[in-house]
């Protein structure tokens, strides 16, 4: 592999314009694709073959007209007026009539309309004369009532028992991920222009929001900090810059190829921004990884920039390889989840780390070859130079020898940290993101509160219930229907029930039914099993089928399909990384070690994020107001992201080591040799690392924040409290062991030759060569 990695490398450097062609053609073609077709993303979290999806699907089919997103807008009247007052009146009918004959909205009153005209044969009338009679009369004064217009309700809106709001609830006539951009907020302005003659202030949902901005202020600032820290390390804008080129070349390759094919295949936004996250930091990583290497061979052994750069690249470039093959088969052993969701991430974020490691291996070496011998200045030179004659060892030398001499004192500190932070790991609970998952400066945030205050919690995220006839292709008795609202209603924890729909045949019916709890909350969650455990005896005793869907149920549904696929995916995951890392290192203590660092950064990830986002600790630190549940995708996407890019930094900082001990010193001068020569870049990368996924944490979208914190935190406590301390203390524990590996199982395993020893045998390193010319 070092030889092949060694030979590509010079080519590339001596034939610069063949490849930095090659990829502006790579690059051109993307870009040409995403001007001639639109980008869709989506939002929708979709989990094939749990019990609210399968509800879904089956209404779908069963009742087309209500298989589009759902919308809601409150409208909060002016303070000193009410709903009723003429003119709030006025201005908020003149909204809803905006909203509904606004493109792609399902005009309710239309429909209503439809179904008067049919009179006494309209399915629809009958099931809402015999749901409204089975319902009962609400309690006079506190339960909200319909809007009025000309003496009639106004189909989809309530106002609230004080009459302070109204409340607005529509459809799409398709899955909001699917309309056209912008329509959803253009649908909220057309309201705004119109509530505004009455001084109403419209909230959307959480619902109502577009797909997020992927790259914003937070993300920007992120990779400037990344380009300072390049600048530090590397000392030269130049070469501090080469790194940059290859990120930025790689999310332009990596995503703008997924976006290319949103058309064929759903791509979720959490997707796309978990491509640019690992797109950026592994990109600048990997490439600064191979230039400081290559630098290193400048400086220290006074090689010339073209042999350098094909040492590095055989050498560094092996580890890069081995480390990106770590975090795709990290990321690809989400398939084996079989949840296409999951597995869309996995394949556009594995893609993306490919195009990285491709990209440093080739375009990275054509760039130095067109930077030539300007990659070390002059005064990078001389500071060399002076650092060598110094007296006393540099700080990463002191710093490794500190850590094996107190080796004990670092292990008990790098195991006893993890631990604590972990602890609030053991209170997390999964969840969906929702209008309380905002800051509290957002319109979904505070229109989440104003519902929660004026109707009650449950109108959040009220349930659906499907009803379907027992016997295929009968309607709906209203005696059925009636009696099962009846049922459905006796249940503790119901608000209310009421009849959102039926199909043209009267065979389905939905009922919203409205729980006392908010979208998140436990007793929400015991209501969803509530219903589910009667409705199986409802069923049969009325004659009917009955499903329960909608927010909470889909969240308690994907929490616990999720849950159950946590320990597959991490088994799978630990045993092909082992495989790898037995491989690569050729010991069996290196890759144990590896794996249960791996395991305490993952548990204190946990427990940080639990305590931020769930228990609300600390968040003024990171501008955040809003506790809610961890988001339960986020488990499984954070375990296989971060396993990945921590066997990144073990990868790089072990091979250090190991180069060191093949090379003749003994296990505790290749421990220090190995730290110093790998801790600056280490420390450099996870610093880049951090930042970049720290602007995520800005985000709008929840989702997206939690992700952006959680890889923010891991990659922190295990770059520095994990692989900068707990292996450097585990390798001088075992000393000469660290390296140990059965004869027989020597004599079976590949040679990948990541340290380049094959290398130098086989293309021995020439004299140090004079010093270079800089024009």
């Amino acid at each position: 592999m070092s030889v092949l990695l060694y030979r590509l490398g010079r080519f590339a450097y001596g034939k610069p314009w063949y490849v930095v062609g090659g990829w502006l053609a790579v690059v051109a073609s993307v870009v040409a694709l995403l001007v001639v077709q639109p980008v869709r993303l989506s939002n929708e979290v979709r989990i094939d073959g749990t019990p609210s999806q399968k509800v879904i699907d089956d209404l779908a089919r069963s009742l087309p007209e209500a298989s589009g997103g759902q919308g809601m807008l409150l409208f909060r009247a002016p303070d000193g007026t009410r709903i009723g007052d003429e003119k709030v009146r006025s201005a908020l009918l003149a909204a809803v009539d905006a909203v509904y004959r606004h493109d792609h909205v399902v005009d309710a009153r239309e429909v209503l309309a439809r179904e008067v005209a049919k009179g006494e044969h309209s399915a629809l009338l009958r099931a809402q004369a015999a749901v409204a009679g089975a319902a009962g009369r609400p309690e006079s004064g506190r339960a909200p009532v319909p809007l009025q217009a000309d003496g009639l309700p106004v189909p989809g809106v309530i106002v609230s028992a004080d009459g302070s709001t109204a409340l607005m609830q529509f459809q799409f006539d398709e899955q909001t991920f699917e309309l056209p951009s912008g329509t959803i907020d253009s649908t909220v302005r057309a309201a705004e222009r119109r509530a505004a003659h009455g001084g109403l202030e419209v909230l959307p949902s959480a619902a109502m929001m577009e797909v997020p901005e992927i790259v914003g202020v937070g993300e920007i600032v992120g990779v400037s900090v990344a380009a300072v820290v390049l600048l530090i390390t590397l000392g030269s804008a130049v070469a501090a810059g080469l790194p940059l080129v290859i990120a930025l070349t790689g999310v332009t390759v990596g995503v703008g190829g997924a976006f290319t094919l949103s058309t064929v295949f759903e791509i979720h936004s959490l997707a796309a921004v978990l491509a640019l996250m690992l797109g950026l930091a592994v990109g600048i990583d990997y490439a600064l990884f191979i230039v400081n290497r290559e630098r290193r061979m400048i400086l220290d052994d006074g090689l010339d920039a073209h042999e350098a750069t094909g040492r590095a690249v055989g050498t560094a470039g092996s580890a890069v390889f081995f480390a990106g093959g770590t975090v795709v088969i990290a990321l690809a052993g989400l398939l084996v989840i079989r949840i296409t969701l999951l597995s869309t991430m996995a394949l556009v974020a594995a893609a993306t780390i490919v195009v990285a490691v491709l990209l440093s291996l080739t375009l990275l070496p054509a760039l130095l070859g067109l930077v030539g011998e300007r990659i070390c200045p002059a005064r990078t030179r001389s500071r060399a130079q002076r650092r060598e004659s110094a007296p006393t060892p540099a700080r990463a030398v002191r710093w490794g020898t500190r850590l094996v001499r107190h080796r004990y004192a670092a292990l008990a500190a790098s195991v006893l940290v993890p631990v604590i932070l972990a602890v609030p790991a053991a209170d997390m609970r999964l969840g969906l993101p929702s209008g309380a998952s905002y800051n509290p400066d957002t319109g979904q945030r505070r229109g989440y509160e104003l519902v929660g205050d004026a109707y009650g919690p449950g109108y959040n995220g009220p349930l659906l219930v499907a009803v379907d006839s027992a016997t295929s292709g009968a309607p709906l008795a209203p005696a059925t229907l009636a009696a099962v609202t009846s049922d459905l209603r006796e249940i503790d924890g119901v608000t209310s029930v009421s009849l959102a729909g039926t199909n043209g045949a009267g065979t389905t019916a939905v009922l919203s039914l409205v729980p006392a709890g908010g979208p998140n909350d436990d007793v929400t969650k015991d209501l969803v099993t509530a219903v589910r455990e009667r409705s199986a005896r409802i069923g049969e005793a009325r004659g009917a089928v009955i499903g329960v869907t909608g927010f909470t149920a889909l969240a308690i549904d994907v929490s616990d399909r999720l849950a159950d696929a946590l320990p597959v995916y991490l088994a799978t995951v630990l045993g092909l990384s082992l495989i790898i890392l037995l491989l690569v290192f050729r010991s069996l203590l290196v890759p144990v070690t590896a794996t249960l660092g791996f395991l305490l950064s993952i548990a204190a990830t946990f427990g940080l994020t639990t305590a931020v986002f769930q228990w609300g600790w600390l968040q003024g630190l990171i501008g955040l107001d809003a506790t809610a549940p961890v988001v339960s995708l986020l488990p499984v996407i954070i375990t296989g992201v971060l396993y990945g890019l921590a066997m990144d930094y073990q990868m790089f900082l072990v091979s250090s080591m190991r180069e060191a001990h093949v090379h003749g010193a003994g296990a505790r001068d290749a421990t220090v040799t190995g730290f110093a020569r790998a801790s600056s870049v280490v420390l450099a990368a996870a610093t880049i690392m951090v930042s970049v996924f720290a602007g995520f944490v800005f985000n709008a979208q929840p989702m997206i924040k939690q992700a952006g914190f959680a890889l923010a935190a891991g990659i922190l406590l295990d770059a520095f409290v994990i692989r900068m301390t707990f292996i450097p203390a585990t390798m001088a524990l075992a000393r000469e062991k660290a390296w140990w590996l059965p004869s027989w199982l020597d004599r079976l395993l590949p040679d990948l030759d990541v340290e380049g020893d094959r290398l130098t045998r086989r293309i021995p390193r020439p004299e140090s060569s004079p010093e270079p010319s800089l024009r």
